[in-house]
C-alpha cells in the first residue's frame, strides 16, 4: 500500500506537546479548547480575563501558571528543575508526602512553559472523572446452555 494512501491519524495532545519547540497563542487555545472544563467560553470573571491577558502578553509560563490554578485547584507544583537542557516538571496533590510515597505527575520539556503544560496536561487526564453511571448496570443474561442444578446434599 502506498504511503499516500495510508490514514494519517491526528496526533494526540501530548504528542504536540512533546513536539512543539515553543508556545502560540494558537496552540495554548487548543490546549484550553481540549482540556479546561472551567474555562468559561462566553463568560469572562477575572481568573479567565488574566488568562487572557497573558497569553495575549505571550507570558506563556505565567498562563500555564495560572491554567493549573483555574482548572486544577487541588495540584500543586511539586518540583521544577533544569538539568542537561529540560525542565522537569512534577504536579501533586499531596505536596507535603515524602517523594516515595506521593502519585505526583511529572513531564519534561526543553521549553519550561511546554513542560509545565505537559504536566498540566496529564494531571488533567488522570483526574478526569470516569464514565461510570451512578445507577449499576443490569446483569447479563444468562448463558442459553446453563441449567440450575439443585445440588443440596441432606443425608
Amino acid at each position: 500500500m502506498s504511503i499516500l494512501l495510508e490514514q494519517i491519524r491526528p496526533a494526540t495532545l501530548g504528542d504536540r506537546l512533546r513536539d512543539a519547540y515553543s508556545v502560540t497563542a494558537e496552540f495554548l487555545s487548543d490546549i484550553i479548547s481540549e482540556t479546561c472544563r472551567r474555562f468559561p467560553s462566553g463568560q469572562v470573571n477575572a481568573r479567565t480575563a488574566r488568562i487572557e491577558r497573558l497569553i495575549q502578553s505571550q507570558a506563556w509560563t505565567d498562563a500555564a501558571l495560572a491554567l493549573i490554578d483555574l482548572e486544577l485547584p487541588q495540584w500543586q507544583i511539586r518540583r521544577l528543575a533544569y538539568d542537561d537542557g529540560e525542565w522537569y516538571c512534577a504536579l501533586s496533590q499531596q505536596r507535603e508526602l515524602p517523594d516515595w510515597l506521593d502519585q505526583s505527575v511529572e513531564a519534561r520539556h526543553a521549553d519550561l512553559a511546554l513542560a509545565i503544560l505537559s504536566a498540566f496536561v496529564e494531571a488533567q487526564r488522570v483526574s478526569a472523572p470516569s464514565s461510570r453511571t451512578s445507577v449499576p448496570n443490569a446483569p447479563l443474561p444468562a448463558d442459553t446452555f446453563y441449567q440450575p442444578i439443585y445440588s443440596d446434599n441432606f443425608a
